[in-house]
């Protein structure tokens, strides 16, 4: 499993500070899955997949590397990946939810956990 060294925040804390505007959280699943369990309330869905995903990132933060973005996948594995591979690239203020929105050994998740979500309808 990808080991992401910096900042990590609990689904809580995700959706607290997405809700105040401090962070832009994006959840980075697959369609499939936010049709599954829906998005999380304040998240922006960009499949990381997606050969459009920086450029989808970019709109949101205004094409600044220094804007606080928080990633969000089922367990961790992958949103940890992209927090490497974004710091990589020079994006500053990358932070990681590393118990997903299913949860991992980090935490219950964000659907267990009770926090709201919506609906995803592709």
């Amino acid at each position: 499993m990808a080991e992401f060294d910096g900042p990590a925040y609990s689904a809580r804390d995700a959706f607290e500070a997405a809700k105040a505007g401090e962070i832009i959280l994006v959840d980075i699943r697959r369609p499939d899955e936010w049709s599954r369990t829906g998005i999380g309330q304040s998240a922006h869905p960009i499949d990381m997949r997606h050969t459009g995903f920086t450029a989808k990132l970019d709109a949101l933060t205004g094409t600044r590397k220094d804007v606080p973005i928080a990633l969000i996948c089922a367990r961790g594995v992958r949103s940890a990946r992209l927090s490497i591979a974004l710091t990589e690239a020079g994006y500053t203020r990358v932070i990681n939810v590393p118990e997903g929105m299913l949860g991992s050994n980090a935490g219950p998740g964000w659907i267990e956990t009770g926090l709201p979500v919506t609906p995803f309808d592709g």
